[in-house]
């Protein structure tokens, strides 16, 4: 895995899964900003969390954000294990 900026830690939301699906959309399409700010630095970033809904829906929004920005991205998800707690992770890799 590259260099990657983690911009987790910084919410109270980000060890919460959602009730639905509107929380998940609405707390994926508030990140933007977050990640936004990244990409245009030309840094990799990535998001981790314990809502598998929550990666999924942002495997689809960062391409279009990166097309926002002129930028060329792939995405990468991985999911761990610990301390007995599963967690999903999606990042960029500049391409």
């Amino acid at each position: 895995m590259e260099r990657v900026k983690w911009i987790n830690g910084s919410h109270k939301e980000d060890d919460r899964i959602f009730d639905s699906e509107f929380e998940v959309k609405e707390w994926t399409e508030a990140l933007y900003p977050d990640f936004v700010a990244y990409l245009n630095n030309n840094s990799n970033v990535g998001y981790a969390t314990p809502d598998e809904r929550v990666i999924k829906y942002l495997a689809s929004l960062f391409p279009q954000w990166a097309v926002y920005i002129n930028m060329q991205i792939d995405v990468c998800t991985e999911k761990t294990e610990t301390n007995g707690k599963i967690i999903f992770k999606i990042w960029t890799v500049k391409l």
